[in-house]
């Protein structure tokens, strides 16, 4: 008998009921796969993107009416249970994390990857749990703070949605760089976010800051919540305002700010950098927990047959940290 898979696939573009559970013959490893049998895995903001099919361009490159690759998923952790005639990376046995990447596929019990890709051997310092979601808020926060927004110690930094996947990392990444943070988030989540660094919590739901008089070096926009040009009054002159949420105004600014402003607007698909790029954060974020410096935050961690339930929850705007379905 044939060993079969757990897996999800969108069929079509829609809301978290369009998720259908599926399976498929466990592949063999291809000379240089390792086949990983996954404990946890990552359900993203930009999971729900890529299955809503938003920014609707996107789809130009994900499937007109449907994903090409169709299985939902991205971040992952587990154990190395096959390795292919020519992987020297990884043994069986090894604990492994990292990203499915453009394969997708991470929400299922078991995946093939080639080990060229976004994957490390697992520290016992992080739990499955906890490296599932470490290519998401971690590595998307690292890169946007240190190398899109060039964020440097002693600089001002705001980041908005300071409690969610990416903003609950980038206060700690930006404390550890030892920047001036300050987050926005609702007030339930406000002790949160100032025990996780931030030296100033503000409660969007009394105050805008853009209405308010502090400057900053960065802005960070963790939710696409603001704009380019509702931040630029709150920056410096030589500030950043940088966003991991394309959308057509960002885009105009990016290009208008290139050209003829000191405040810049940027932008970067952290997930499409090569993986020789991407390995090396993923190392530095390892350190760094290793030193105490970050612990990713898990909000609720779901069976993986309760999929559904998790977008509906990630969804929802209101998680503290990550969602992962194990």
């Amino acid at each position: 008998m044939t060993a079969t898979l757990s897996a999800w696939s969108i069929n079509h573009y829609g809301p978290p009921k369009v998720l259908s559970p599926v399976t498929r013959p466990i592949p063999e490893p291809g000379p240089t796969e390792i086949l990983i049998r996954i404990r946890a895995s990552a359900v993203t903001r930009a999971d729900g993107m890529m299955r809503t099919g938003q920014p609707r361009f996107a789809r130009l490159f994900l499937g007109l009416r449907r994903p090409r690759q169709n299985l939902s998923g991205t971040g992952l952790s587990g154990e190395v249970i096959a390795v292919g005639d020519s992987v020297n990376r990884f043994a069986v046995g090894d604990a492994v994390f990292g990203e499915a990447g453009l394969k997708f596929g991470a929400n299922a019990s078991h995946i093939c990857l080639d080990e060229s890709g976004v994957l490390m051997k697992k520290p016992d310092a992080l739990s499955h749990e906890c490296a599932a979601v470490m290519c998401d808020g971690p590595m998307t926060s690292l890169n946007f703070l240190r190398e899109v927004a060039d964020l440097r110690s002693g600089q001002k930094v705001l980041i908005l949605g300071a409690s969610g996947s990416l903003g609950s990392a980038a206060v700690q990444i930006a404390a550890a760089m030892e920047a001036k943070v300050t987050g926005t988030c609702s007030a339930r989540n406000a002790d949160m976010v100032a025990a996780l660094g931030a030296g100033r919590v503000i409660d969007y739901g009394q105050e805008d800051f853009s209405r308010q008089t502090e400057r900053y070096d960065v802005i960070y926009d963790t939710l696409g919540v603001s704009s380019f040009a509702e931040a630029k009054r709150s920056l410096i002159r030589s500030g950043r305002y940088v966003c991991p949420v394309l959308g057509l105004g960002l885009l105009g600014a990016m290009l208008r700010t290139a050209i003829a402003d000191t405040r810049k607007a940027r932008f970067s698909a952290t997930g499409m950098l090569k993986p020789d790029v991407l390995r090396p954060m993923l190392a530095t974020l390892v350190d760094m927990i290793e030193d105490g410096k970050l612990a990713p935050v898990i909000d609720r961690v779901y069976p993986l047959g309760d999929l559904i339930a998790a977008h509906r929850h990630m969804e929802t705007g209101h998680k503290r940290g990550n969602v992962v379905v194990v």
